[in-house]
């Protein structure tokens, strides 16, 4: 009799245990912020964090690591919940940032520009992330927002190597899926990992990616896939987002060991859903 009641309090406990565990999963939230500097701009993010890694935050317990993720032209800033949640599952506050809104000027292609005219857009991704941070630090205040992470999507991933070459001293790690426009920074203060697409329609402009010698020497990793650039995303097959999953893991594992502080197979609350497949243009 002892020893039934035993076996019951022992699967009891593990009931609990993997009930507490479902909870503690990582969440998703949205937030929109109101610029009054720019003509009261909205900045709307998309928060994933892990609830476990929050509440240690909020507790004063630790300061999150921060990622910011910049998303393609065309692409939603929810269409990444692949790579948001690898970060996520790791410990990492990823705010994932909407740059574009309906009432702004199409992207316009000027050959012969610098970064094909494009300036204006990163300079307003740039604004769109001090001004998220700026926000953030007020809710989040135990975040580590002097070490950010950054990653981009084509003209998000140009964003991202642009604000790293402007701000350096703010940027640890920068993570592109194709950019094609801003040369990447090879001084060696930043470490980065890049995923080259191989699509006939889409190629980096001369001198954006370093040669192996200058990658050797800077310490980034390039990644040459057989992927397609629009593949790059939520609407890409699984085969695409779980090698690139995999490698941005063995990414942070040389730099931050490959324990993962509990929780480690914790499900997300919400999988952002993939819309119908839209054509990435002028990328």
């Amino acid at each position: 009799m002892k020893r039934g009641i035993i076996i019951l309090s022992i699967c009891a406990v593990i009931s609990l245990a993997y009930f507490t565990a479902s909870k503690w999963a990582i969440h998703h939230k949205t937030l929109t912020f109101v610029d009054p500097l720019r003509s009261d701009r909205t900045v709307t993010i998309d928060l994933a964090v892990r609830r476990d890694r929050e509440m240690e935050s909020i507790a004063e317990m630790i300061d999150l690591p921060v990622a910011i993720l910049s998303h393609g032209n065309t692409v939603k800033n929810t269409e990444y919940s692949f790579l948001a949640n690898v970060f996520a599952a790791r410990g990492y506050m990823v705010v994932s940032i909407q740059h574009d809104l309906e009432t702004d000027d199409p992207m316009v292609t000027k050959v012969g520009e610098e970064f094909v005219g494009r300036r204006m857009q990163y300079n307003r991704g740039i604004f769109n992330i001090m001004f998220a941070v700026d926000e953030l630090k007020k809710r989040y205040p135990n975040a580590d927002y002097r070490h950010l992470t950054l990653i981009g999507h084509s003209n998000g991933g140009d964003i991202s190597m642009y604000f790293a070459k402007l701000h350096p001293d703010l940027v640890k790690k920068v993570v592109t899926l194709d950019n094609l426009r801003v040369p990447f920074v090879t001084d060696g203060t930043v470490k980065i990992l890049s995923f080259r697409s191989k699509d006939p329609v889409f190629k980096a402009d001369p001198g954006v990616v370093p040669s192996d010698e200058i990658c050797a020497k800077a310490g980034i990793k390039v990644v040459r896939t057989e992927f397609q650039h629009n593949d790059l995303s939520d609407r890409g097959p699984d085969r695409v987002k779980a090698a690139i999953g995999a490698s941005v893991q063995a990414f942070l594992d040389e730099d931050e060991g490959s324990s993962i502080p509990l929780l480690t197979a914790a499900a997300p609350d919400r999988v952002a859903s993939s819309p119908s497949p839209k054509t990435e243009r002028k990328n």
